[in-house]
Formats: C-alpha cells, structure tokens, sequence
C-alpha cells in the first residue's frame, strides 16, 4: 500500500496524464495486486462526504461566476472605497476573502473573477507591462496575488486541497476538524495578514500612482454596465448566506458540512441559478472527485492496514527527548520552504503533510497546534514562486513583475506569514483552548 501510495504522490508531482486519470490508475493497481478489494475502494473513494464537499464548493464557484456575483461584489467594494491604490488593494482583498467559502479553486477565484477585474484597473491608468507596470499593475498584481494565500488559508473549502487536509489529520492523527473550527482559528490570524501584507507592499514595493479616484469612476461603469441586481444574483447571495451561515452554526444545528451544500446545490437548480449541464459541464469538479476520492481512499487503507501506526511509533522513537517547540518551528518551517520543489498545493499536502505531522506530534508538540499550523502552511506556501500554485503563472505572466522581484518579495511575505500564523495565531488558538 506505501508503495503505491508514493508511486502516486511522484505521478503527481511530475504528472504524465491528468490527475484524476492518475487517481483511478492508482486505485485499480491497488485492487489488481489484492491490497484491498474494489469494492472497498470505490466506497472509500467516492463513498466519503469530504470528497463531496469539495465537488459541491465547486459548484458553488460555478454559481458566483456565472451570475456575476462575483464581479459585483469586488466593483462594489472598488466603487465604495478605491478612492487610493491602497484602498483598491484592500477591496480587492475583502473581495477575494467574501467569496472564498464557495470557491475551492483559488485559481477560478484569484484568476477567473479576480484577474480580469484587476487587468481592467491597471489598464484604465495606462499601467501596462514594462515601462509603465510600476504605475499601479505591479503593486496590484502582487497584492491580490499574495493576498489570494491568505484567503486560500481561512476556510477548509477555499482551496481544494484542504478537505484533503483535515480528512489526513483525521486519519493519521485522529483530530477532527469542522468546516467552523478551520474558519473560527483561522479568523484572527487570517485578518491580520490581509490588513498588513497589502500595507507592506505598497510600503516596500509602492506604485507611483497613490491617489486613484478615477478607479471608482470606472468601477462604477462597470457596475452600470452590469445593470441592476439580477434574480440570479439576489438568489446566488441568499443562498451562499444561507450556507455560510449554517456551516457557522455547525455546532448548534448539528447538519453535516457536504449535506448543506449539497441542499445548496439543490436549491441553485431548483431555481435555474444553475442547470443541470451546468453541474455536468464542471469538469474541475469531476476530475478533483476522481484525484482527492482515490488519495482519500488511499490514505485511509495506509491507516486501516497498519503502516501509519507503525510510522508513528517510529517517528517518536527518532525524536525522543528533543524540545516541540524548536522541533515544530523548524519541521514547520522546512514544510512550508519545500513548495520551493512543487508545482502544486495538492502534491505538496499529499507528500508531506502526514509525515510532518507524524514526526510533530511524536516530538510532544499538541495536536491541534501541529494539525493547524501545516495545514494553514499548505496555502501560505503558494506565494514562494511564480509557478507555485495555479494563480501564479497567471498573474506573472501577465508581465508585471519581473521574476527576481516576484520571487524575493514571495520570500518576505512568507516570513511575515509565519510570524503572523505562529505568534498571533498560537496565541488565539491558546484563547480557544485547542492546544
């Protein structure tokens, strides 16, 4: 079984053929060679209420582009208080941070509704690539970039790899997390990054244009372009608020996480927000199913059949009698400084995340701090490099930043990160009494 688990996670990493068709390859080897039954498998893969929560927040993506929803909210935010280059950095922020919860694909949010928003900007003030970029693109491009991380970090369905994420911690180390404690402990932290990061770079990285109140001017076209709140949208927002707000209350109603979106989903059909070809038509959401379902499925055989227990009692032996806390800080660190070697979130979560943890824990360092504190670094990680994450090559190839400036102010940002997520975030996870 640890065999073809990490023949898949290096298929991943270096993928010769789409990952969904990598995760049903690895699935059919595993019952071909008699490791565990098909039957077993399938129900392990496609049997399992994360893997659906993730289809259905992809569907919600789905929802928030295709009515427009998305775009009106961030020229909204613009119109209201893009009046300065910073402001319009915050906005942009608030914005990608509003729609977050439904968006698991941070490069349809950062890229599909984000980007071409933020394109328009830099162009309405001639800020183009080259002599013009540093205008205002090259600080915009790098704050919502950055920003994205952020936003990716605050809810368990922001970015796809993360149901993947609490779904190992419960395997692996038996902590449970709720779509409601992942957002509640990520709050604070998450905030404070989002109102310092923007001011950091247009301190360190400032464009030359800091009042922009033709930008509002703009924003408002935009908005009258779009004409006036349509019935999908109103009906889009209700019932993305009605999700929110039962996810949030999780404790109290008692509802499963994937069975409140997938009601949500039944209600976007029920009143055409969304058809049906819409829902068959999204292929990310089909593919991550077959990708995260089968490394899913994979992980809890890796469990059930004896090697993570073993990992474990061998991890404590190897770091008994050294200190956690040094032992978290620098096993953390070098978790989240690898995703210099990948190219994507989801093979960095499924390579290294259960054995960090593992070694973590058996060094003595509390289980919920180590179980949030790798699974926030999955996201923080994405602003190293400009092929890191699916936004990245979008918004450096858009010509902004050179690739020397892309990568050191990736590097800074990420030491602002950790200090943010570490220090302040310990802190209020200390407050909440999880570790």
């Amino acid at each position: 079984m640890f065999a073809i688990f990490v023949a898949t996670i290096v298929a991943f990493i270096f993928p010769p053929l789409p990952l969904g068709a990598l995760g049903m390859i690895a699935m059919c080897v595993t019952a071909l060679t008699g490791v565990v039954k098909i039957g077993d498998l399938l129900v392990g893969a496609f049997g399992n209420t994360t893997v659906w929560l993730v289809v259905s927040a992809f569907l919600f993506a789905k929802g928030l582009i295709k009515t427009g929803l998305g775009r009106r909210i961030a020229y909204t935010l613009i119109n209201a208080i893009g009046d300065n280059s910073l402001k319009v950095a915050y906005a942009l922020a608030a914005s990608d941070l509003i729609i977050a919860p439904a968006t698991p694909s941070n490069t349809a949010r950062a890229g599909g509704v984000l980007f071409p928003v933020v394109k328009s900007l830099c162009l309405a003030y001639d800020s183009s690539p080259g002599p013009t970029a540093r205008r205002i693109g090259s600080y915009l491009m790098q704050s919502v970039f950055q920003g994205n991380a952020v936003t990716s970090a605050m809810f368990m369905t922001a970015m796809a790899a993360n149901p993947l994420v609490a779904e190992l911690a419960s395997k692996a180390l038996g902590v449970q997390i709720s779509w409601g404690l992942w957002a509640l402990a990520a709050c604070v932290p998450g905030l404070v990054s989002l109102l310092v990061i923007p001011y950091f770079l247009y301190k360190v990285y400032p464009p030359e244009l800091k009042d922009t109140p033709e930008i509002k001017k703009l924003a408002a076209t935009e908005l009258a372009k779009m004409g006036p709140t349509t019935k999908a949208e109103k009906l889009m927002a209700g019932i993305f608020c009605l999700a929110l707000l039962l996810w949030a209350t999780q404790t109290i109603n008692k509802l499963d996480a994937t069975l409140v979106a997938l009601s949500c989903i039944g209600l976007m059909l029920f009143t055409s927000v969304l058809e049906w070809q819409d829902i068959t038509e999204e292929k990310a959401a089909w593919d991550t199913m077959f990708w995260l379902g089968s490394l899913v499925s994979l992980s809890g055989f890796l469990s059930k059949l004896g090697f993570i227990p073993w990992f474990a009692k061998m991890a404590g032996a190897m770091v008994a009698g050294i200190n956690w806390i040094p032992a978290l800080l620098v096993l953390a660190a070098i978790y989240l400084y690898a995703h210099y070697g990948f190219a994507s979130l989801t093979a960095h979560v499924t390579a290294m995340y259960v054995a960090f943890a593992t070694i973590c824990v058996a060094a003595g360092a509390p289980k919920y701090l180590v179980v949030l504190i790798l699974a926030y670094f999955s996201n923080l990680c994405a602003n190293l490099t400009h092929y890191a994450t699916g936004p990245a090559p979008i918004y450096f190839g858009a010509g902004y930043v050179d690739q020397g400036t892309w990568w050191k102010l990736g590097f800074v940002v990420s030491l602002i990160n950790m200090v943010i997520w570490i220090g302040i975030g310990g802190a209020w996870w200390k407050v909440l009494n999880l570790w």
